[in-house]
């Protein structure tokens, strides 16, 4: 992969970088994306599944489902691309990694500074009094309830239908609209306000680059294109970017 002497300047003299990941940076990994062919919402449609409504509806349904979607998660690990992120996090003095991806794999990877729009699969939380639970059973296949109030326990996910976390939207505004350079990786920019992260950076200044196998929405408006897998040009770039900041 041939990185552009801009993007390498641009990096080198970086104080802080921001990152928005989507489905195709886990998609490496194994984990099913909801867009393409044989993906999670293949057999389902989503309104029978991820909203608040289906689970009251049926919740030990929709529980099943997401323990079964645990189980595939437990199973993949984080790859070439989590793990660079994770790295790049060492690299600059202000960093953040605001994710789509709900699959916890950028934890797992080493990264710390995690922005979550959509919530983590490994959490859960009472409807009820709000108590977190973050160690669950994969054998129960039947909705959990609250130990100290009896209420159902779901998923700490955004549902279709619900608003993003007000608190990690803003930090991820603020991250974008602070960066020296912002990276666009594995998403498609069609899921808002998501979508909007890449333009307030590059309205603000940043050089904006999106690492995708295929152009978006919103490619034509950014500064560099990086055509291929995330992992493979994530790993490279880690490897260019110490060399320019002379760091081991």
């Amino acid at each position: 992969m041939v990185f552009s002497e801009k993007l390498l300047q641009r990096l080198k003299d970086a104080e802080n970088v921001a990152v928005l990941t989507g489905a195709g940076v886990s998609a490496e990994s194994g984990v099913p994306t909801f867009r393409d062919p044989g993906g999670i919402w293949e057999k389902f449609r989503p309104e029978q599944l991820a909203n608040f409504e289906a689970f009251m509806n049926d919740p030990d349904f929709v529980w099943s489902w997401y323990q079964h979607r645990r189980e595939i998660m437990r199973e993949v690990k984080p790859n070439k691309g989590h793990i660079a992120l994770a790295e790049m996090e060492q690299v600059f003095p202000k960093f953040g990694l605001i994710t789509q991806n709900i699959d916890n794999l950028h934890f797992r990877a080493g990264s710390k500074k995690i922005i979550e729009l959509h919530g983590n699969i490994e959490r859960n939380f009472c409807m009820k009094c709000r108590t977190f639970y973050e160690e669950i059973d994969l054998s129960e296949k039947k909705v959990l309830k609250c130990e100290k109030c009896g209420g159902l326990i779901r998923p700490d996910v955004v549902w279709f239908g619900e608003m993003l976390p007000m608190n990690e939207l803003r930090i991820a505004e603020e991250s974008a609209a602070n960066a020296d350079v912002f990276f666009t990786i594995g998403t498609s920019a069609e899921v808002y306000p998501a979508a909007m992260l890449p333009i307030i950076a590059k309205r603000a200044g940043a050089y904006v680059v999106e690492i995708n196998t295929k152009p978006t929405a919103i490619s034509a408006e950014l500064d560099e294109i990086l055509t291929g897998k995330s992992g493979e040009i994530l790993a490279e770039l880690i490897t260019v970017m110490k060399s320019t900041r002379n760091l081991k």
